[in-house]
């Protein structure tokens, strides 16, 4: 694995968060969204052109930025239920209209695409942007990607190990010494764009595994945590194995994330009953693929409650739950997946402006009035 230079190496940065991934405060945490750009329905109720939905991501992505909220995400996935297959582009195009939230992948499916070409796109973004870049490396939950680029699922596990380590290499930003089998070797050669303050700040996702945590702290990036089913207190081990990894590799420590679907609406109730028929249409469809039962009425409103995955309700109760999640995981970022199945683009809108206005100031003043 290569030793990758620290921060410090690089000329102090002109823009304020010259270490975008370095630990917050007790009393702090930073609120991001992220979408997979979900494909929801017309006026006639047919679904959804991709082109117009990615329109309409632009407009949702501008007003995260108009709001202050720190980071907007886009995931990749290559199948008819989501727009985004390529992170890079929709976010170059972000780029151009914003001027203040970091933008980043949620995730890149690493184990399917180039580690050299994923480190140009990125730097590519992070030049027009700049500085305000970040790529979150996962394997995948979907598999789509695997036959549509040729590549053996019988593979799946050395494709991301053997890919990540190229790209650490890559990211160091010096010429590039690695051998492998799942893609020819690489002598010595130099990766551009190069970045001119900083390294790439580079995330991976995990599912929540022991050893997808370990590998991660092998390379000493930051990690988020997708926690989309059962109770957020329940990843407390995988936080503290983090921690205690990053010690033992003599890393410092980096930023600790989550990312949860929910929905913000005026209240409670209307939160729950706009979001449950999306939520459930999703759950299902989904669920049918991957040999799920059916998810009904009890098993939302359990999800959507003080201990639950989901983080639906209004401004009160989803910040009460966000402060809630920083005392027992001590994260340094929450990141809300606002888009769910056919949710129309008006109400994701809504749901962003109240995050930004409502939500994030509620979430300081609980986690300063706990301090």
């Amino acid at each position: 694995m290569t030793a990758v230079p620290s921060e410090s190496e690089f000329p102090s940065a002109s823009r304020a968060d010259s270490d975008p991934t370095a630990p917050v405060g007790d009393a702090e945490i930073l609120l991001g969204l992220n979408t997979f750009g979900d494909a929801g329905l017309d006026a006639d109720g047919n679904p959804k052109e991709h082109a117009q939905v990615l329109r309409e991501l632009l407009e949702e992505a501008k007003l995260a930025d108009a709001l202050g909220i720190h980071a907007f995400g886009v995931g990749e996935h290559h199948r008819r239920d989501f727009a985004v297959s390529a992170p890079e582009v929709f976010l170059a195009a972000a780029a151009a209209v914003t001027s203040r939230i970091r933008l980043g992948s949620a995730v890149t499916v690493l184990s399917s695409d180039d580690p050299i070409r994923v480190f140009q796109r990125f730097a590519t973004v992070d030049a027009i942007s700049n500085g305000r870049a970040e790529v979150m490396l996962g394997r995948g939950s979907f598999i789509e990607s695997f036959p549509l680029f040729g590549l053996d699922l019988a593979d799946y596990d050395v494709l991301f190990e053997e890919k990540l380590e190229l790209f650490d290499k890559v990211r160091a930003q010096k010429p590039v010494h690695w051998e492998g089998r799942t893609r020819p070797n690489v002598n010595g050669l130099q990766v551009y764009p190069r970045l001119q303050h900083h390294l790439l700040p580079a995330w991976i996702g995990v599912g929540g595994t022991p050893e997808s945590v370990l590998r991660c702290a092998e390379y000493g990036y930051p990690i988020i945590l997708a926690i989309i089913g059962g109770e957020p207190r329940r990843f407390a081990p995988l936080v503290n194995l983090y921690r205690d990894a990053m010690a033992k590799y003599g890393h410092s420590m980096r930023q600790i994330a989550t990312h949860s679907p929910g929905f913000i609406a005026d209240t409670d109730q209307n939160a729950r009953e706009e979001l449950f028929p999306h939520w459930l249409e999703q759950r299902n469809r989904i669920g049918a693929e991957r040999g799920w039962g059916p998810g009904n009425r009890g098993e939302f409103d359990a999800m959507c409650g003080p201990e639950g995955a989901l983080y639906v309700g209004s401004p009160e109760t989803v910040a009460r739950k966000i402060a809630l999640l920083k005392r027992n995981l001590g994260v340094d970022r929450f990141d809300l997946k606002y888009s769910n199945g056919t949710l129309p683009h008006g109400s994701m809108m809504r749901c962003i402006e109240l995050y930004g206005t409502e939500v994030a100031p509620r979430v300081a003043e609980l986690l300063a009035d706990a301090s």
